[in-house]
């Protein structure tokens, strides 16, 4: 049997101490073990860790059976892989051409003390090593704290201002262990989302809300972290910091009592790592030009995802089979394919809905479940919980 072919995503979450990074991965893990068993499911997410798994579902279920929550953990880094396998078609033809056979979620947590205490020895390395591990994020979540937010109620600006600092200058004081001779990374992760977490909390916000209030109240420190994050990263154009916004709940808590299904936003994490490095790194190459390694590495992988979607089909293989000679050129990928694969970034209204109704009619699952992930980011936007840059 064939070596199943998956398409890695990366996810790093960074957040302080207490703002819910551990229920968040255990509720979006847990939430997936009770969902992928319908008949009309086309994927199945797995923990490629089973000890891993466990432990998610283990606090889930005692979120949901006992209202439990995790003990809490402090400067400890944890990394959880999951695969998302695509369901089997009946009608093996249809998966002949497709350029991937699953995708692999990954998802980095980064504790927030490290941005509110100094370190030396083997604790700073430590930090260094585990920041290492995230650069191959595409997309960073920032938590802030719905508690916090009402702890600090009528001087929210004092929370925000602090957590932002806290964070800008903890990017800096590792940065220069960080860089190789001071030369600013390639990979890195390039869209920076602000993550309202505990959003049950203040159920009167909107996404709309949650990014006027940051920017009204924090709008220097936001171009702080930015400067920083772009001292990290060739070509800053291709980088997005405060643009895009989510809304983030775990379930809603209430006295003795957790109801693990009424979340919010854990839906959208999922379809936000797989599709929204796609369609922002097409729109960021093709303002380059063709031009430097930051193109190359935006463009990689671009032919197989627009493959997936329908984009340019088959030659989606031919792009991804290492003995072809336009892989050694990936600037040819957008040169040749680069109206297809625009067109395949840019599915939405009746358009997405018509290529999802072909892809399930045709039992095509890889391109049902990734324009369905884009339905899911849409239908995001249209429940207010959700932000996507223009950009």
């Amino acid at each position: 049997m064939a070596k199943t072919r998956k398409k890695e995503q990366h996810v790093a979450v960074f957040g302080e101490s207490g703002s819910g990074k551990t229920v968040l991965v255990s509720s979006f893990y847990g939430a997936a073990r009770e969902q992928q068993h319908g008949k009309d499911k086309l994927f199945s997410i797995v923990a490629d860790k089973t000890s891993q798994g466990r432990f998610l579902h283990q606090t889930y279920l005692g979120m949901r059976g006992s209202a439990q929550l995790p003990i809490a953990t402090s400067h400890d880094s944890e990394s959880y892989s999951f695969s998302i396998n695509v369901k089997d078609a009946s009608n093996r033809k249809s998966e002949k051409n497709r350029p991937f056979d699953a995708l692999r979620l990954v998802w980095h947590d980064y504790p927030g003390e490290w941005f509110e205490e100094d370190a030396s020895g083997t604790e700073a390395t430590r930090r260094v090593e585990t920041f290492r591990n995230l650069l191959k994020s595409d997309v960073a979540f920032i938590l802030v704290d719905g508690q916090r937010l009402l702890d600090n109620s009528g001087d929210e600006e004092r929370y925000l201002k602090a957590l932002l600092t806290n964070f800008a200058n903890g990017l800096l004081l590792i940065k220069d262990d960080l860089l190789e001779d001071g030369r600013p990374f390639v990979q890195f992760p390039r869209i920076w989302i602000f993550a309202l977490s505990k959003a049950d909390l203040l159920p009167d916000v909107n996404v709309f809300d949650f990014r006027d209030l940051l920017v009204s109240k924090a709008s220097n420190e936001i171009d702080q972290l930015e400067e920083v994050l772009a001292g990290f990263v060739q070509e800053r154009q291709a980088l997005s910091v405060g643009e895009d916004f989510v809304l983030l709940s775990s379930a809603k808590f209430e006295a003795g009592r957790i109801e693990v299904a009424q979340r919010i936003g854990l839906n959208l994490i999922l379809p936000i790592a797989a599709m929204l490095p796609f369609e922002r790194h097409v729109r960021w190459a093709k303002a380059m030009n063709g031009r430097g390694k930051v193109y190359k590495h935006l463009v990689d992988g671009a032919g197989a995802m627009a493959g997936a979607l329908g984009g340019i089909g088959a030659l989606a293989n031919k792009l991804n089979n290492g003995n072809n000679k336009l892989v050694k050129s990936l600037g040819l990928v957008l040169t040749h394919f680069g109206g297809a694969i625009e067109e395949a970034a840019k599915l939405f209204g009746d358009r997405l809905l018509d290529a999802n109704g072909d892809a399930v009619a045709k039992e095509e699952h890889l391109r049902a479940t990734l324009t369905g992930f884009q339905m899911d980011l849409a239908s995001g936007e249209d429940d207010q919980i959700f932000i996507r840059s223009d950009r």
